[in-house]
């Protein structure tokens, strides 16, 4: 029997709509095959940098570490708070605050000696080291045979030269030696407050109480 042409073409209409949509299926799912990668690979990148900030961070520990912090203050140019490479001597302290004044005694301070994190380096005036030298001889700064600086007659100024001491501790100083008297050892010295072990570690080899 044969198909009118109407029928034949209702029915060519119906079996492209369906090949169509085969079609329209089959790229649907090339593309979810093509983008899965692409998400997952988004994923990996995201997580990735998290995991490479943690080094940085290590480094930058390990950078500050490296330094000592000191304070140079008296005949300087620039007296200040100045960061230095771990190791580093007094005669770069003294460099890094612009030199010494014209008016500074060049010889008073032994400047190769090393830095130590929190230390005061006070640099006096010729006129200034004059008087303190003069009170060494007579133990006002120092023990005469060690050159220590000795807790019991150390002035002001002079207690100001250790390391971790600046005004205010040297002022604590002071007025302890005043309500108590005289230090009977170097560890009494820990008593005032504000001078724990840390600081005490780093000028007991200065000090003398005699």
């Amino acid at each position: 029997m044969m198909l009118k042409s109407g029928n034949r073409m209702i029915i060519s209409v119906i079996l492209a709509g369906m090949l169509l949509l085969c079609c329209g299926c089959t790229d649907r799912a090339s593309d979810a095959e093509v983008l899965l990668p692409e998400t997952v690979s988004g994923d990996l990148e995201t997580v990735q940098p998290d995991r490479e900030e943690k080094p940085a961070e290590k480094n930058s520990e390990t950078a500050e570490e490296a330094f000592c912090t000191v304070y140079v203050c008296g005949a300087v140019m620039s007296p200040g708070v100045y960061s230095l490479p771990q190791g580093s001597r007094i005669y770069e302290a003294l460099n890094a605050a612009g030199g010494l004044c014209a008016e500074a005694d060049q010889v008073f301070l032994n400047q190769a000696e090393l830095l130590t994190d929190g230390q005061q380096i006070y640099v006096p005036t010729e006129e200034e080291a004059e008087t303190l030298k003069q009170a060494g001889d007579t133990g006002t700064k120092t023990d005469a045979e060690d050159g220590k600086i000795n807790l019991n007659t150390a002035s002001r100024e002079e207690l100001m030269t250790l390391p971790g001491i600046g005004e205010a501790k040297a002022d604590s100083i002071l007025d302890y030696r005043k309500e108590h008297g005289r230090f009977t050892s170097i560890e009494e010295l820990m008593q005032i407050p504000g001078i724990k072990e840390g600081i005490f570690a780093k000028l007991k080899d200065s000090i003398t109480a005699v």
